[in-house]
Protein backbone atom coordinates (compact mmCIF):
# COMPACT_ATOMS: atom_id res chain seq x y z
CA UNK A 1 0.00 0.00 0.00
CA UNK A 2 1.25 3.24 -0.40
CA UNK A 3 -0.07 6.63 1.56
CA UNK A 4 -0.81 10.16 -0.52
CA UNK A 5 -0.42 13.13 1.23
CA UNK A 6 -0.95 16.52 1.20
CA UNK A 7 0.67 20.03 2.18
CA UNK A 8 -1.65 22.31 3.53
CA UNK A 9 -0.99 26.30 2.98
CA UNK A 10 0.57 26.91 6.78
CA UNK A 11 3.21 23.56 6.00
CA UNK A 12 1.37 20.89 7.91
CA UNK A 13 0.57 17.39 6.16
CA UNK A 14 -2.99 16.86 5.80
CA UNK A 15 -4.30 13.47 6.56
CA UNK A 16 -3.48 11.07 4.38
CA UNK A 17 -5.06 8.67 2.06
CA UNK A 18 -4.09 4.89 1.78
CA UNK A 19 -3.61 3.75 -2.33
CA UNK A 20 -3.39 0.21 -3.26
CA UNK A 21 -0.34 -0.80 -4.98
CA UNK A 22 0.05 -1.76 -8.54
CA UNK A 23 0.36 -5.20 -8.44
CA UNK A 24 -3.01 -5.35 -6.04
CA UNK A 25 -4.50 -3.22 -8.97
CA UNK A 26 -3.03 -5.36 -11.69
CA UNK A 27 -4.31 -8.55 -9.36
CA UNK A 28 -8.05 -6.91 -8.90
CA UNK A 29 -8.45 -6.00 -12.22
CA UNK A 30 -7.66 -9.00 -13.98
CA UNK A 31 -10.09 -11.01 -11.34
CA UNK A 32 -12.85 -8.67 -12.61
CA UNK A 33 -12.12 -9.68 -16.42
CA UNK A 34 -12.14 -13.75 -15.57
CA UNK A 35 -14.64 -14.29 -13.36
CA UNK A 36 -17.28 -12.54 -15.69
CA UNK A 37 -16.03 -14.39 -18.73
CA UNK A 38 -16.64 -17.82 -16.80
CA UNK A 39 -19.52 -16.93 -15.95
CA UNK A 40 -20.94 -15.58 -19.66
CA UNK A 41 -19.33 -18.24 -21.32
CA UNK A 42 -16.77 -16.91 -22.62
CA UNK A 43 -14.70 -19.83 -21.70
CA UNK A 44 -16.80 -22.11 -23.13
CA UNK A 45 -16.26 -20.23 -26.50
CA UNK A 46 -12.36 -20.60 -26.11
CA UNK A 47 -12.72 -24.64 -25.77
CA UNK A 48 -15.28 -24.68 -28.50
CA UNK A 49 -13.94 -22.88 -31.11
CA UNK A 50 -10.50 -24.94 -31.41
CA UNK A 51 -12.38 -27.80 -31.36
CA UNK A 52 -14.96 -26.62 -34.33
CA UNK A 53 -12.44 -25.73 -36.38
CA UNK A 54 -10.33 -28.66 -36.20
CA UNK A 55 -13.30 -30.89 -37.03
CA UNK A 56 -15.10 -28.55 -39.90
CA UNK A 57 -11.86 -28.77 -41.58
CA UNK A 58 -10.42 -31.76 -41.00
CA UNK A 59 -13.54 -34.18 -41.96
CA UNK A 60 -13.83 -32.57 -45.30
CA UNK A 61 -10.24 -31.95 -46.15
CA UNK A 62 -8.28 -35.37 -44.53
CA UNK A 63 -9.07 -37.41 -47.14
CA UNK A 64 -8.69 -34.74 -50.12
CA UNK A 65 -5.28 -33.97 -48.83
CA UNK A 66 -4.05 -37.78 -48.58
CA UNK A 67 -4.84 -38.00 -52.36
CA UNK A 68 -3.15 -34.88 -53.23
CA UNK A 69 -0.58 -35.46 -51.06
CA UNK A 70 0.85 -33.25 -48.12
CA UNK A 71 4.32 -35.12 -47.20
CA UNK A 72 3.38 -36.08 -43.94
CA UNK A 73 2.95 -39.26 -41.79
CA UNK A 74 -1.11 -38.20 -41.30
CA UNK A 75 -2.63 -35.43 -42.34
CA UNK A 76 -3.31 -34.78 -38.34
CA UNK A 77 0.25 -34.21 -38.12
CA UNK A 78 0.02 -31.43 -41.09
CA UNK A 79 -3.05 -29.68 -40.11
CA UNK A 80 -2.16 -29.66 -36.19
CA UNK A 81 -0.74 -25.95 -36.32
CA UNK A 82 -3.33 -24.47 -38.11
CA UNK A 83 -5.56 -25.45 -35.22
CA UNK A 84 -3.18 -23.89 -33.08
CA UNK A 85 -2.83 -20.65 -34.80
CA UNK A 86 -7.23 -20.29 -35.21
CA UNK A 87 -6.97 -20.50 -31.67
CA UNK A 88 -4.65 -17.73 -31.09
CA UNK A 89 -7.04 -15.89 -33.46
CA UNK A 90 -10.00 -16.25 -31.50
CA UNK A 91 -8.66 -15.21 -28.48
CA UNK A 92 -7.38 -12.37 -29.83
CA UNK A 93 -10.63 -11.48 -31.55
CA UNK A 94 -11.98 -11.79 -27.92
CA UNK A 95 -9.20 -9.67 -26.40
CA UNK A 96 -10.08 -6.79 -29.00
CA UNK A 97 -13.74 -6.83 -28.34
CA UNK A 98 -12.70 -6.59 -24.68
CA UNK A 99 -10.23 -3.28 -25.37
CA UNK A 100 -12.78 -1.83 -27.38
CA UNK A 101 -15.42 -2.17 -25.15
CA UNK A 102 -13.25 -0.67 -22.24
CA UNK A 103 -12.94 2.36 -24.30
CA UNK A 104 -16.82 2.77 -25.86
CA UNK A 105 -17.88 2.26 -22.01
CA UNK A 106 -15.23 5.24 -20.83
CA UNK A 107 -13.99 2.26 -18.29
CA UNK A 108 -10.23 3.71 -19.40
CA UNK A 109 -10.88 7.30 -18.43
CA UNK A 110 -12.33 5.84 -15.31
CA UNK A 111 -8.87 4.66 -14.77
CA UNK A 112 -6.99 7.19 -15.78
CA UNK A 113 -8.70 9.35 -13.05
CA UNK A 114 -7.71 7.18 -10.43
CA UNK A 115 -4.08 6.71 -8.63
CA UNK A 116 -3.27 4.08 -10.84
CA UNK A 117 -0.19 3.29 -13.47
CA UNK A 118 -1.48 3.84 -16.78
CA UNK A 119 -0.46 0.50 -18.25
CA UNK A 120 -2.35 -1.76 -15.58
CA UNK A 121 -5.80 -1.67 -17.44
CA UNK A 122 -4.22 -3.19 -19.95
CA UNK A 123 -1.37 -5.79 -18.08
CA UNK A 124 -4.80 -6.75 -16.29
CA UNK A 125 -6.25 -7.34 -20.03
CA UNK A 126 -3.40 -9.29 -21.33
CA UNK A 127 -3.19 -11.64 -18.11
CA UNK A 128 -7.22 -12.53 -19.03
CA UNK A 129 -6.07 -12.70 -22.52
CA UNK A 130 -3.37 -15.66 -21.31
CA UNK A 131 -5.73 -17.43 -19.67
CA UNK A 132 -8.31 -17.50 -22.21
CA UNK A 133 -4.98 -18.40 -24.33
CA UNK A 134 -3.81 -21.32 -22.60
CA UNK A 135 -7.68 -22.89 -22.39
CA UNK A 136 -7.90 -22.25 -25.47
CA UNK A 137 -4.44 -23.80 -26.19
CA UNK A 138 -5.21 -26.73 -24.23
CA UNK A 139 -8.87 -27.18 -26.12
CA UNK A 140 -6.78 -27.61 -29.37
CA UNK A 141 -4.20 -29.84 -28.62
CA UNK A 142 -6.95 -31.81 -27.24
CA UNK A 143 -8.10 -31.81 -30.53
CA UNK A 144 -5.15 -32.33 -32.71
CA UNK A 145 -4.76 -35.15 -30.54
CA UNK A 146 -8.06 -37.06 -31.08
CA UNK A 147 -7.88 -36.57 -35.04
CA UNK A 148 -4.45 -38.44 -34.85
CA UNK A 149 -1.92 -35.90 -33.68
CA UNK A 150 1.06 -36.76 -31.83
CA UNK A 151 4.05 -35.18 -30.74
CA UNK A 152 6.90 -37.37 -32.29
CA UNK A 153 10.17 -35.40 -31.14
CA UNK A 154 12.18 -34.98 -27.62
CA UNK A 155 10.42 -33.34 -24.89
CA UNK A 156 12.37 -30.22 -25.27
CA UNK A 157 10.65 -29.88 -28.77
CA UNK A 158 7.37 -30.30 -26.93
CA UNK A 159 8.26 -27.79 -24.33
CA UNK A 160 9.26 -25.55 -27.87
CA UNK A 161 6.27 -26.19 -29.42
CA UNK A 162 4.06 -24.89 -26.30
CA UNK A 163 6.25 -21.71 -25.93
CA UNK A 164 6.13 -20.95 -29.20
CA UNK A 165 2.15 -21.46 -29.59
CA UNK A 166 1.93 -18.62 -26.63
CA UNK A 167 4.13 -16.62 -27.78
CA UNK A 168 1.94 -16.34 -31.25
CA UNK A 169 -1.11 -16.35 -28.71
CA UNK A 170 0.56 -13.32 -26.53
CA UNK A 171 1.64 -11.33 -29.84
CA UNK A 172 -1.54 -11.87 -31.51
CA UNK A 173 -3.83 -10.46 -28.27
CA UNK A 174 -1.90 -8.08 -27.54
CA UNK A 175 -1.96 -6.58 -31.22
CA UNK A 176 -5.73 -7.11 -31.27
CA UNK A 177 -5.86 -5.27 -28.04
CA UNK A 178 -3.67 -2.18 -29.49
CA UNK A 179 -6.49 -2.06 -32.64
CA UNK A 180 -9.19 -2.26 -29.76
CA UNK A 181 -8.27 0.33 -27.86
CA UNK A 182 -7.92 2.35 -31.70
CA UNK A 183 -10.90 1.59 -32.82
CA UNK A 184 -12.88 1.87 -29.81
CA UNK A 185 -15.92 0.10 -31.72
CA UNK A 186 -16.41 -3.82 -30.28
CA UNK A 187 -18.71 -4.06 -33.20
CA UNK A 188 -16.34 -2.81 -35.80
CA UNK A 189 -13.43 -4.57 -34.55
CA UNK A 190 -15.15 -7.77 -34.36
CA UNK A 191 -15.73 -7.44 -38.10
CA UNK A 192 -12.41 -6.36 -39.14
CA UNK A 193 -10.78 -9.41 -37.36
CA UNK A 194 -12.78 -12.10 -38.70
CA UNK A 195 -11.11 -12.02 -42.32
CA UNK A 196 -7.65 -11.31 -41.90
CA UNK A 197 -6.81 -14.59 -39.89
CA UNK A 198 -9.59 -16.34 -42.53
CA UNK A 199 -7.77 -15.12 -45.17
CA UNK A 200 -4.07 -15.79 -44.19
CA UNK A 201 -5.06 -19.27 -42.76
CA UNK A 202 -6.45 -19.92 -46.29
CA UNK A 203 -3.11 -18.60 -47.92
CA UNK A 204 -1.02 -20.54 -46.12
CA UNK A 205 0.97 -23.75 -46.04
CA UNK A 206 -1.70 -24.19 -42.49
CA UNK A 207 -4.67 -26.60 -45.18
CA UNK A 208 -2.20 -27.38 -47.90
CA UNK A 209 1.38 -27.44 -49.05
CA UNK A 210 2.97 -24.43 -51.02
CA UNK A 211 3.47 -26.55 -54.06
CA UNK A 212 -0.70 -27.17 -54.26
CA UNK A 213 -0.73 -23.18 -54.75
CA UNK A 214 -0.33 -21.38 -58.22
CA UNK A 215 3.03 -20.17 -58.77
CA UNK A 216 2.06 -16.41 -58.61
CA UNK A 217 0.86 -16.67 -55.56
CA UNK A 218 3.31 -19.43 -53.72
CA UNK A 219 5.78 -17.12 -52.74
CA UNK A 220 3.41 -15.24 -50.74
CA UNK A 221 2.04 -18.57 -49.59
CA UNK A 222 5.13 -19.52 -48.55
CA UNK A 223 7.11 -16.93 -46.62
CA UNK A 224 3.83 -14.73 -45.03
CA UNK A 225 3.61 -15.18 -41.23
CA UNK A 226 0.90 -17.18 -40.73
CA UNK A 227 2.69 -20.31 -42.99
CA UNK A 228 6.40 -19.48 -40.99
CA UNK A 229 4.28 -19.47 -37.87
CA UNK A 230 2.81 -23.15 -39.03
CA UNK A 231 6.78 -24.49 -40.45
CA UNK A 232 8.08 -23.91 -37.02
CA UNK A 233 4.82 -25.58 -35.20
CA UNK A 234 5.54 -28.62 -37.13
CA UNK A 235 9.34 -29.06 -36.98
CA UNK A 236 8.99 -28.74 -33.04
CA UNK A 237 5.54 -30.96 -33.20
CA UNK A 238 7.68 -33.93 -35.23
CA UNK A 239 6.76 -36.64 -37.58
CA UNK A 240 6.80 -40.38 -37.67
CA UNK A 241 8.70 -40.43 -40.89
CA UNK A 242 10.89 -37.79 -40.17
CA UNK A 243 9.11 -35.25 -43.13
CA UNK A 244 8.50 -32.15 -40.51
CA UNK A 245 11.94 -30.86 -41.04
CA UNK A 246 14.93 -29.92 -38.72
CA UNK A 247 14.52 -28.08 -35.80
CA UNK A 248 17.13 -25.24 -36.85
CA UNK A 249 18.04 -21.76 -36.86
CA UNK A 250 17.14 -21.67 -40.24
CA UNK A 251 13.13 -22.59 -39.15
CA UNK A 252 12.73 -21.05 -36.16
CA UNK A 253 14.21 -17.74 -36.87
CA UNK A 254 11.14 -16.32 -39.19
CA UNK A 255 8.24 -17.68 -36.80
CA UNK A 256 10.19 -16.18 -33.48
CA UNK A 257 11.26 -12.83 -35.37
CA UNK A 258 7.92 -12.76 -36.98
CA UNK A 259 6.24 -13.13 -32.69
CA UNK A 260 8.91 -10.81 -31.40
CA UNK A 261 8.31 -8.41 -33.54
CA UNK A 262 4.92 -7.79 -33.66
CA UNK A 263 4.99 -7.75 -29.95
CA UNK A 264 7.34 -5.16 -29.42
CA UNK A 265 5.30 -3.15 -32.51
CA UNK A 266 2.79 -3.64 -30.13
CA UNK A 267 3.70 -2.21 -26.97
CA UNK A 268 4.95 0.58 -28.85
CA UNK A 269 1.71 1.47 -29.55
CA UNK A 270 -0.03 0.22 -26.08
CA UNK A 271 2.83 2.60 -24.08
CA UNK A 272 2.14 5.36 -26.52
CA UNK A 273 -1.71 5.19 -26.29
CA UNK A 274 -1.65 4.93 -22.67
CA UNK A 275 0.92 7.02 -21.41
CA UNK A 276 -0.63 9.91 -23.81
CA UNK A 277 -4.34 9.36 -22.74
CA UNK A 278 -2.97 9.89 -19.24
Amino acid sequence: MTAATATAPGGWLTSTRATPGTLQQWWVLTVRLIVPSVKTGEILTAVLAPATFAISFYIPLNKVMSFAGHGFSSYAQFFAPIVILQAAAFTAISAAFRAATDMVSGLDRRFDAMPMHPLVPTAARMSANVFRMIIALISALISVHVIGFRFEGPLSHTLGFLGLAMLIGIAFCLGADVIGTVTKSPEATTQMLVLPPLILGMLSTGLAPANQFPDWVEPFVRNQPVSQFAFGLRALGGDSLGKAGEVSWAVMTPPLLWGIGIILFSLYFTVRLNTKRS
